[in-house]
């Protein structure tokens, strides 16, 4: 079975978008999704080009619009959405190597799942270590095992291997998908993804 190739960050609402697509997308194509966590902050930093920083390069990335474009997207897929800015506090670095943590225990799409919906659906205002370790847990991850593992080393080496990875296929932000050496920046990007995959389909 061929395989699309997902990065994405938790903190990132473009991300939880795309996250809630990809079951109708696997139904839809016969793909293979896999789940890529990655810091997108520290990958961001590698290309050494933020959008993020200083006076918003377009309007498109204003906090304020972000805000509003991400809502109407919920609203399209029928999906809950709680703006996460300036509500819940959090560490990227550590959600990373949580859902690190998770793939290595062969759990990263349910606990990826469980992770969004704590950032953008639950009315929180900290996800912590504690929350990781509770979310661990409802996904069937034994939790001493959890805890172990995120504060493996390897854990810590997996995470810098996939944002190398990602850095050298090309990917600049999240979420990406990246299917057949093609890459698909973008949570409004699936239709086109889709189109691609259709149109491959038929050729094959």
């Amino acid at each position: 079975m061929e395989k699309i190739d997902f990065y994405y960050s938790i903190g990132s609402r473009y991300s939880y978008l795309a996250s809630t697509q990809i079951n109708a997308l696997t139904k839809e194509t016969d793909y293979q999704v896999e789940w890529h966590p990655i810091n997108s902050v520290r990958l961001i930093a590698q290309r050494q080009r933020s959008p993020f920083e200083g006076k918003p390069i377009s309007g498109q990335y204003e906090w304020t619009y972000r805000e509003l474009d991400a809502k109407r997207w919920a609203k399209f897929y029928g999906v809950p959405y709680l703006e996460p800015r300036g509500r819940v506090h959090f560490d990227s670095e550590l959600l990373a190597l949580a859902c690190m943590a998770a793939k290595r225990l062969g759990k990263v799409e349910e606990y990826s799942r469980l992770l969004f919906a704590a950032m953008f659906q639950d009315s929180l205002s900290a996800i912590d270590e504690r929350e990781c370790i509770t979310r661990a847990k409802a996904c069937g991850i034994d939790v001493n095992d959890f805890q172990a593992v995120l504060k493996e080393e390897e854990t810590v080496k997996q995470l810098d291997a996939t944002i190398n990875q990602a850095f050298n296929a090309g990917v600049f932000g999240v979420p990406t998908f990246i299917v057949l050496g093609e890459l698909f920046w973008g949570n409004d990007r699936i239709m086109l993804l889709r189109h691609y995959l259709d149109s491959h389909r038929l050729r094959s």
